[in-house]
């Protein structure tokens, strides 16, 4: 892919996951669970994985932390969503370049979820300087668990659309 294309795909990226970061902190799930969110930007971690491969994922990932930190202006919120990015990002990674032919990409999006969620929870324990926090945790695999299959679906119908309209944007 050419490097003018790539860097406009890759800053689109970036924009549509720090949207739907921001946005997402505007939607109240009807659960008293703190801590659980839909993970929406997810899905662009995803498609940059799957289109443009992991060293740009990382990029996307970083930046929409960053980005969506100084929008919400909290610091400790970036702590929580870079050490879970991040680490959902590497195993996302490791999934797909190891067993891409043996998982799909709802899979990886399961998983993923659940090292996001593994992710925050080190970071609150290192916080706090306390890993009982840990206790949280099977709460949190529950939502990951729907969160990630949903993330996952429409990822997947996505990327599908993408591949499939692909040849209408090449040039």
């Amino acid at each position: 892919m050419l490097n003018t294309k790539r860097m406009v795909i890759i800053a689109l990226f970036i924009a549509q996951a720090t949207v739907l970061n921001i946005i997402e902190g505007f939607i109240s799930l009807p659960i008293a669970v703190p801590g659980v969110k839909l993970g929406l930007a997810n899905i662009i971690t995803l498609l940059a994985l799957l289109i443009l491969g992991w060293k740009d994922t990382f990029l996307i990932v970083t930046l929409r932390c960053l980005l969506a930190a100084l929008y919400g202006g909290n610091p400790i919120g970036f702590l929580f969503s870079i050490s879970g990015g991040l680490l959902s990002t590497l195993i996302m990674v490791l999934m797909w370049r190891y067993l891409n032919r043996q998982v799909n990409i709802v899979t990886i999006s399961l998983v993923g979820a659940t090292a996001h969620n593994i992710g925050q929870l080190f970071a609150a324990g290192l916080l706090m300087q306390d890993f009982r926090i840990y206790v949280y945790l099977p709460v949190l695999l529950v939502s990951a668990l729907i969160t990630g299959y949903i993330v996952g679906v429409v990822a997947t119908q996505t990327y599908n659309v993408l591949i499939k309209n692909s040849k209408h944007f090449s040039s």
